[in-house]
């Protein structure tokens, strides 16, 4: 199905989707080239960690893929298109794993018809668990969305989706998600450091914890709050820790925080839309 998979740019998102890539066996090392704006040491280390090709040659990275994935930091995006654009032809189907550069303005500046498909993964991606959402650009038909779902259901789950913009929210939602819950880990282990329990425990404890309600989520039909009533018995040590959290207005604080990460998706990728976008 795949033949050749083209990273422009090396960073840490591009290596938790070649990790995962490689750990599911979907391709093998020497299918799989990366390029970067200038750091050779960056692709020094990961030729030398998963054997992939590396090369600072643009048109050797890009010519013959049948998918090139931009995964360089929003910023770059510009000037990389610039440098790639000559050697991309209309067959390859061009993947951005970008926060906030629409599809648009990716073949406005390439100058070609090539089938652009935005996704969103996150660095869950790495162990095959990323939550991946997909929406197709202006030229995608259903035949170049269905080989990009194919490729991120390598690493994970992968939905797609119909409007482009609600991938703004996924970013938000999804993209930054594990940030938010190893945020939240760090509080519990803190927490459990200061009663005094000895770090491995509390470590194992916490993993089962959020494992359990997880696959719980998972298999159940019930809602999230079905389930937390459940276990919140009056009176009880559960309820004295929720009301605990509503006092410090925990539910509000992580809807603003996801709103915010957004917001900044949009703020992000509010120069990066094409002309016909800016003007609907």
């Amino acid at each position: 199905m795949f033949n050749k998979i083209a990273f422009i740019g090396a960073g840490s998102m591009a290596e938790a989707i070649m990790t995962g890539i490689l750990a599911k066996g979907f391709l093998q090392a020497d299918q799989i080239w990366v390029t970067n704006k200038e750091n050779k040491e960056r692709l020094e280390r990961l030729k030398n960690v998963y054997h992939v090709r590396c090369s600072n040659d643009k048109e050797e990275v890009v010519q013959g893929a049948d998918v090139i994935i931009l995964s360089m930091k929003p910023k770059d995006i510009t000037e990389a298109l610039e440098g790639i654009k000559k050697y991309v032809t209309d067959e390859q189907i061009v993947v951005s794993v970008l926060a906030g550069v629409s599809t648009g303005y990716i073949a406005e500046q390439l100058e070609k018809n090539c089938p652009v498909v935005r996704a969103m993964p996150n660095t869950s991606a790495t162990i095959g668990y990323s939550a991946t959402a997909i929406a197709g650009g202006e030229q995608a038909g259903q035949e170049h969305i269905r080989l990009v779902k194919t490729l991120f259901q390598t690493i994970g789950t992968t939905t797609v989706v119909e409007e482009e913009d609600d991938l703004h929210t996924i970013t938000g939602l999804s993209g930054s998600g594990p940030a938010y819950i190893y945020y939240f880990v760090e509080a519990m282990e803190d927490a459990a450091a200061e009663a005094g329990l000895k770090p491995e425990i509390a470590k194992e404890l916490i993993i089962q914890t959020l494992v359990g309600a997880a696959e719980m989520l998972k298999n159940s039909d019930e809602q999230p709050s079905a389930l937390r009533e459940k276990i919140t018995s009056p009176g009880g040590t559960t309820q004295a820790g929720l009301e605990t959290l509503e006092k410090y207005k925990y539910q509000e604080a992580l809807m603003a925080c996801i709103k915010q990460a957004a917001a900044r998706s949009i703020e992000l990728g509010s120069p990066y839309q094409a002309k016909n976008d800016a003007n609907k």
